[in-house]
């Protein structure tokens, strides 16, 4: 006697599950009209103890009104250099629902430096 599986029964496959919580109102999210807005944004989310001692790498998250979802810390890295990993960037940009954003990192070797590398534009659409 022959049994027949359904598909469920045949394949085993994991469940995915994307989440975003925010505890700070639409309204209280700080707004990005200028490149220099996005600078004193990510300079206030740097760690002083860090900015001058390793490398990190850092996106802001931005919905339609260009307000700030989200800074996500992507990596940390060393002395002298960070990776970022795409995928680790795009799942974040679509677990907060983002429209744009903006990368950047640090130089340890420059004192206090916050570069805001790039400012992207309907990234996500």
């Amino acid at each position: 006697m022959e049994t027949t599986m359904t598909a469920l029964e045949q394949y085993q496959v994991a469940e995915v599950e994307l989440v975003y919580r925010s505890k700070v109102k639409a309204s209280a999210r700080p707004r990005v009209l200028t490149s220099r807005d996005v600078y004193e944004i990510f300079k206030q989310s740097w760690d002083e103890n860090k900015i001058d001692f390793i490398e990190q790498f850092k996106i802001m998250l931005l919905n339609r009104s260009n307000r700030v979802l989200a800074i996500y810390e992507v990596s940390t890295g060393g002395i002298t250099g960070v990776v970022a990993d795409p995928r680790v960037i795009i799942t974040a940009a679509l677990k907060a629902n983002a429209i744009s954003g903006a990368l950047a990192h640090n130089h340890p070797a420059i004192q206090g430096a916050c570069c805001a590398l790039l400012f992207l534009p309907a990234l996500f659409l």
